[in-house]
């Protein structure tokens, strides 16, 4: 069985230009409190859009757990 990755976003450094919500706004979404959160899905590591929205972060704050 393979381990399944998540990205996982440092609050830290996300200035919250969403960039990554306007790549994949499947997974990515701002929440009640203002913030980015990764949303629940079966599957992160193959999907192109998530790829491209870790690959595109300018704060380079989304990493994969």
């Amino acid at each position: 069985m393979r381990i399944q990755k998540k990205p996982v976003i440092d609050l830290g450094c996300c200035n919250r230009c969403e960039v990554c919500i306007d790549l994949a706004p499947h997974a990515f979404e701002i929440n009640d409190a203002g913030y980015v959160e990764v949303q629940s899905l079966d599957s992160y590591e193959d999907d192109e859009d998530i790829l491209e929205a870790v690959k595109n972060c300018p704060q380079d704050c989304i990493s994969w757990e």
